[in-house]
């Protein structure tokens, strides 16, 4: 029931299906990101922790393991600091585990990894168990 009626993270969100290409720029000397970007990968950020609030446990998709680049590196450390003002304000650990699983959707959207749908549930399997 929860599922049929929420609606579509980029329904709500027009800003999500631009930042999905978002290229992340890496100064070769240093590995820091420019500035333009941070700002974008802060308001990305600050969508996808929104979004999560909002959105029921089960709800939320199974985030796969995306392999370890160069490129992710600077994006984790580009949005760590950004954290720390969401969760020092954080009340409990429900809302901790929103905020970083939003830090982990907000990676995603700024690699251009695509998100599996949303929810846990998987499509039945008409094969009986052993």
């Amino acid at each position: 029931m929860a599922g049929d009626s929420a609606p579509h993270p980029t329904d709500q969100h027009p800003q999500v299906e631009a930042a999905m290409d978002l290229p992340v720029v890496v100064d070769s000397n240093d590995d820091e990101i420019v500035s333009h970007e941070l700002e974008q990968m802060r308001s990305i950020l600050e969508e996808a922790i929104l979004e999560t609030r909002s959105t029921p446990l089960e709800n939320r998709p199974r985030l796969p393991r995306i392999p370890l680049s160069k490129r992710i590196r600077a994006v984790v450390r580009a949005l760590n600091p950004m954290l720390v003002t969401y969760l020092e304000a954080s009340q409990d650990l429900c809302e901790t585990d929103s905020i970083l699983f939003g830090a982990a959707v907000a990676v995603f959207r700024i690699i251009g990894a695509k998100l599996p749908m949303t929810g846990r549930a998987t499509t039945q399997s008409s094969a009986i168990p052993a």
